[in-house]
């Protein structure tokens, strides 16, 4: 075997978020103090990386928390920090013997046998710390142990996955390997059998499958990229093969297992054949072979320096972790997400109860920054149980007013939202203003305009029909687009209101597709103009009465068609189907994430949504043209009529003398609880 066909591993590189060190800065305050003893860590790394991108172990906010789950398409790289206490014991820490240290346990695990239980036991790291906290620099050198054992050359061509294997065995692999747990992941035998058949088999299963496969690949989760060289993990599990199974055969094809995420599918035709052969002189349990692993920098064995003194401030820190969230979302499952157009999206709540609170905490996880309440009333002793944003001491001393409470409360879960509340009354229709209320309600329906003409989407999370009238005509006239999301007892509405274009009209009834210029809003199903639904009602029919898991239903979906729509091309303009959705979704009707549909009603007794799709109503008291109309020639004037006299609205319309067509017998009525 010539020295020059050696095979050659990848290296990982560590790369260490701002997270941890901040993270272990805490700990040294509060937990270690001036106790130096090895502390458990976690890592994690990919086999997904783009071509040429390095063999990298991620070590971030969460690491020191050894329990926490590792994302999905990670896999967990478990090891010792040990984080001295002066710059002395940094330089002075014996490194060889430390990496030897750990070398011995992985050697340990080889010989008796526990690797092959548990591969995972096969890689670990070690990270050796200094924090000099008052300047926030921080030392740090990272080893990855890899034993040196056995002398391993390449003694064949590399090729691809599907050089070697045919699709279909292709895919019997990725099935047998989705089938396997977590830790049997990342070192696993693939076993061809005398009819073609491949399956992925554990370890521990090798003596078992020996004599019924016609050949036996040994196989593992490449963290590497590159066309030539596997990565590092590779060559302690090739220890453990030469430990065990060398007698057996000495040469092997190894599996360099890479997949990446396209279209939400995962795909593997990256990944490498490397055919090799074992120089492995015999070697006792006690004789651990020498143990490499200290990580370069800048191509010397040396440590690490990091200055965080101008990022260790918790809200960026916050900020970035939020932000991470989001793009491992782009990065692994949905690269065509749009992420900055989510969080650029300033969203205007009217009503900050039950929908509202649950609506702001949904968007603030979507990484929406700019969220605005409207709403005039105060924080009861019955609220905080059932409306996420406040506490029993906001309800002391007659309350605080919901809107502003909530607004405080979003920035103490995240100082990085820009959030504010504002206690107004939202004029309405059958609730007469009486003249000493007029320049009042004037100012406050001046606020209102100018609120949605500054916001982009406009979520009405109030909990009476005609409460949502003024914004759906603002909104209309503005093109914003609308979430409504109404509560019944065990029933919820989540709908987008149709964004109008001009000089559109309205298509055929009778169409499969609406377009979204064509789609009706909250009020286009009515007969008749929103009235006074409070007026001669008790209590329990003026209180909004629902089961308790109705209005988290409902604010999720409200923010997710939000995130929908926006994914869309067409944005608010696009299209509804009026049948029954394919297992296909159209291109036309949906975006990476799904369906875009009009209205989702949800049944709780049957545990159950529907999809329905409604054609706007050129009589609507609320979108309709007469209407808009009307509001742009007389303004405020226009709306003091309605708020006074709602049968105005039906007059303008054509709901009058529609009405004087219909026989009232062919009207089915319905409570406004019922009609959510």
């Amino acid at each position: 075997m010539s020295d020059d066909n050696l095979l050659q591993f990848v290296p990982f590189a560590s790369a260490l978020e701002a997270g941890f060190w901040y993270q272990l800065t805490k700990k040294k305050l509060e937990v270690f103090k001036l106790d130096d003893k090895p502390v458990e860590i976690q890592a994690f790394y990919s086999n997904s990386g783009p071509t040429g991108s390095p063999c990298i172990v991620n070590i971030d906010y969460s690491s020191l928390e050894v329990d926490t789950a590792v994302s999905p398409g990670s896999f967990g790289l478990r090891g010792t920090l040990i984080n001295t206490n002066t710059i002395e014991d940094f330089k002075l820490k014996d490194k060889k013997d430390l990496l030897r240290s750990v070398g011995q346990k992985i050697w340990k695990s080889i010989t008796d046998e526990s690797a092959l239980e548990n591969p995972t036991n096969l890689q670990s790291l070690v990270c050796l710390t200094f924090a000099e906290l008052k300047k926030y620099h921080f030392y740090y050198w990272i080893g990855f142990p890899a034993l040196v054992y056995p002398r391993v050359t390449k003694c064949g061509e590399i090729r691809g996955i599907y050089d070697y294997f045919s699709s279909e065995q292709v895919t019997q692999i990725l099935n047998s390997y989705d089938s396997l747990e977590l830790s049997h992941k990342t070192a696993f035998l693939i076993c061809k059998k005398s009819n073609d058949e491949c399956c992925v088999s554990e370890l521990k299963h090798y003596r078992e499958i020996k004599n019924s496969c016609s050949q036996i690949l040994v196989g593992f989760t490449d963290p590497s990229s590159l066309e030539k060289y596997p990565g590092w993990p590779l060559r302690n599990l090739l220890a453990l093969v030469a430990y065990h199974w060398s007698n057996d055969q000495k040469e092997w094809d190894v599996l360099c297992f890479r997949t990446n995420v396209r279209e939400g599918r995962r795909h593997c035709e990256h990944s490498i054949i490397i055919p090799i052969q074992l120089d492995s002189t015999s070697i006792s349990d006690e004789d651990c072979p020498d143990v490499v692993g200290w990580e370069k920098n800048k191509n010397k064995l040396a440590p690490r320096k990091v200055d965080m003194s101008a990022n260790m401030d918790p809200k960026k820190l916050a900020n970035s972790a939020v932000d991470l969230n989001l793009k491992l979302m782009r990065w692994r499952l949905s690269p065509d997400l749009k992420l900055e157009k989510i969080q650029s999206s300033r969203c205007l709540l009217f009503g900050a109860g039950t929908l509202g609170c649950n609506v702001a905490r949904c968007l603030m996880g979507w990484g929406v920054k700019k969220i605005t309440f409207v709403d005039n009333s105060k924080v009861s002793f019955s609220n905080p149980v059932r409306q996420t944003l406040f506490t029993f001491e906001d309800c002391l001393g007659g309350g605080q007013f919901k809107a502003t409470t909530a607004s405080k409360a979003l920035q103490g879960i995240f100082p990085g939202i820009d959030s504010e509340g504002y206690v107004l009354s939202v004029p309405m229709p059958g609730h007469s203003v009486p003249e000493n209320m007029v320049d009042q309600t004037k100012l406050d329906v001046s606020k209102i305009e100018e609120l949605v003409e500054n916001h982009d989407v406009i979520f009405l999370l109030m909990d009476s029909r005609e409460s949502r009238w003024l914004p759906s005509l603002l909104a209309a006239h503005r093109g914003k687009l609308v979430i409504n999301a109404a509560l019944g007892f065990d029933t919820f509405l989540v709908m987008r209101h149709g964004l109008k274009l001009p000089n559109t009209s309205g298509g055929d009834i009778g169409s499969k597709i609406i377009e979204g210029y064509d789609l009706g809003c909250y009020f286009c199903n009515d007969i008749v103009a929103p009235g006074n639904s409070l007026q001669d009602r008790t209590l329990d029919q003026q209180c909004t009465v629902t089961r308790p898991g109705v209005s988290y239903l409902a604010a999720a979906l409200a923010v997710e068609l939000m995130v929908s729509v926006l994914q869309h091309p067409k944005g608010g303009h696009v299209a509804a189907s009026t049948i029954d959705i394919p297992n296909t979704f159209d291109p036309e009707l949906s975006t990476d994430l799904g369906l875009v549909p009009h209205q989702i009603r949800g049944y709780l007794d049957r545990f159950q949504n529907t999809l329905l799709t409604s054609k706007a109503f050129d009589c609507c008291t609320a979108c309709s043209n007469k209407v808009i109309e009307e509001y742009n020639k007389e303004g405020f004037s226009f709306l003091l009529k309605v708020l006074n006299d709602p049968c105005h609205l039906e007059e303008i319309t054509g709901l009058t003398k529609l009405m004087t067509t219909i026989s009232m017998d062919e009207v089915l009525e319905l409570s406004d609880d019922d009609s959510a």
